[in-house]
């Protein structure tokens, strides 16, 4: 947005009236609620939510058995020519798990349920975040063309201003040439400002597949209210829950280091005699040398580090969140000075020293300053409010603004 664009009255700039009637109005929960329902990086979590329900299932298998057959003095010589003595052994082993194998995976792949449903909430959030911003944006952008129309409205008072003093050979020509340069500024600062919402309007839109142009929104830029002060219990969850499946990973390297016995059972028929004996065998390994200690140091190694992690994280939560709401009121304050305090004042200035221009007091010169001390105000009235937003947007994310209704949303949602 070029500079010129937003020398207009900011009373009248800050609401925006007049909106046409569009096919689809949405609130900011609207927006959030229908993003959810279409997202298909939703769809994709709750894939990856099925697919460890799969792993617990698989991992709730024990191990599968086998058939051995054997045949001795199948081929010889003398005596031992081709199957005259044979022995033909078969045998079924079934190997037996030890050590609490199978109920340790079983509780390692309910952890990764738990990660998986955490990381879900998580990206609801994130979702949520970006839906929000969003709309934020199309509520500023609105803000800008309100402001770029009445700014264009002035440049071209002060154009018709300027052409009947140079007409009246009051002020040289070049001013005449200035005024129509400014009205320029200000219309491709107006198109500019349609563009902006074209496309914020679009971008919205997009995320349940709508159409931009039949979209408008119901809402305020300056949220203003009570701000939460807990954090999103999601992001804590989220941290909790990886701890819990590296926990269960330790478990599951300290069974390995209890060694599997094979038992074995079977038939053997001796060709020689036509006589059929039973066999039956266990295989033990010894484990002198593999304890699978190092997969277990390894394993205890990554849950302190996860452990640490989370503590970390929920620290520099807080003192995000502490400093965020500091920053967003200063921001909103700084805004709201302006509108009350500054703006008044030069927007004074400016009819001063219109009139005084009119009555041949000033020159063009004086015009245009006036104009772009308006312009510097709402320049730094925009700035603040944008500042506003993106702090807004991150208090509402870390706090988990729309947890309550995400919940609701997920447990009305059907699994694939």
């Amino acid at each position: 947005m070029l500079r010129y664009s937003r020398a207009a009255l900011l009373a009248g700039a800050l609401l925006v009236t007049g909106a046409p009637s569009l096919a689809e109005t949405v609130s900011l929960n609207q927006a959030v609620a229908k993003a959810l329902e279409a997202a298909p990086l939703l769809r994709a979590e709750q894939a990856a939510i099925a697919a460890a329900r799969a792993g617990k299932a698989q991992a709730d298998v024990g191990p599968n058995p086998s058939v051995t057959v054997e045949a001795e003095n199948f081929v010889g010589t003398g005596p031992y020519s081709v199957l005259r003595r044979a022995e033909v052994t078969a045998i079924y082993n079934q190997p037996i798990e030890r050590g609490g194998k199978r109920a340790a995976r079983v509780a390692l792949a309910e952890r990764e349920i738990g990660v998986a449903s955490a990381s879900a909430e998580v990206t609801r959030l994130e979702l949520a975040a970006a839906v929000q911003r969003t709309f934020l944006d199309i509520l500023i952008a609105q803000q800008i063309e309100a402001i770029a129309k009445q700014q264009l409205s002035i440049e071209q008072g002060l154009q018709s201003e300027a052409l009947r003093r140079v007409r009246g050979y009051k002020d040289p020509l070049f001013v005449e040439t200035r005024a129509a340069a400014r009205v320029a500024r200000a219309r491709i600062a107006l198109a500019q400002s349609q563009a902006r919402l074209r496309n914020a309007r679009d971008v919205l839109a997009s995320f349940w597949g709508g159409d931009g142009d039949d979209l408008t929104v119901d809402g305020e830029l300056a949220l203003g209210g009570d701000q939460a002060t807990e954090l999103a219990e999601a992001d804590q969850a989220l941290e909790e829950a990886k701890v819990a499946r590296a926990s269960a990973a330790v478990t599951v390297e300290q069974t390995r280091k209890t060694q599997d016995y094979t038992v074995s059972g079977g038939t053997r028929f001796i060709k020689g005699t036509n006589d059929v004996a039973l066999v039956a065998g266990i295989t033990i390994p010894l484990g002198r040398f593999d304890r699978n200690q190092g997969n277990i140091e390894r394993a205890r190694a990554e849950r302190l580090r996860l452990e640490l992690t989370a503590e970390a994280n929920h620290l520099e939560r807080l003192r995000r969140r502490a400093n965020l709401g500091a920053e967003a009121e200063r921001a909103l304050s700084r805004a709201e000075s302006i509108k009350s305090e500054v703006y008044p004042r030069v927007a004074k200035t400016l009819a001063q020293v219109r009139d005084g221009y009119n009555r041949g007091g000033f020159s063009f010169r004086d015009i245009q300053d006036a104009a772009d001390a308006i312009i510097e105000a709402q320049d730094e009235w925009l700035a603040a409010m944008i500042e506003y937003r993106d702090l807004q947007t991150e208090i509402d994310r870390l706090t988990g603004r729309f947890a309550a209704p995400l919940a609701t949303i997920s447990e009305g949602h059907t699994q694939p």
